[in-house]
């Protein structure tokens, strides 16, 4: 089943940045989501099994980015 997402949400896929998941794909219980997301840098879309994406920090709702995604950004710039 695909689910579009409106609106999107705001993301980080682990080694490939920050992104909007633009839908969600669920094929059943024995599969992870996929979620449908646009990377900000490249312009890509890809399709990210769930263990690889974590949303993005949020200071408004007291959210910090998390310790995967501060690891895969160090990772991305060096």
């Amino acid at each position: 089943m695909f689910t579009q997402l409106d609106p999107p949400i705001p993301l980080h896929v682990l080694g490939k940045g920050d992104g909007y998941a633009l839908g969600v794909i669920d094929y059943g219980q024995e599969h992870n989501l996929l979620w449908v997301t646009a990377i900000d840098a490249t312009g890509e879309i890809w399709c990210a099994p769930n263990p690889e994406v974590r949303m993005q920090a949020n200071w408004s709702m007291a959210r910090p980015r998390s310790t995967a995604v501060k690891a895969s950004k160090e990772t991305m710039a060096g």
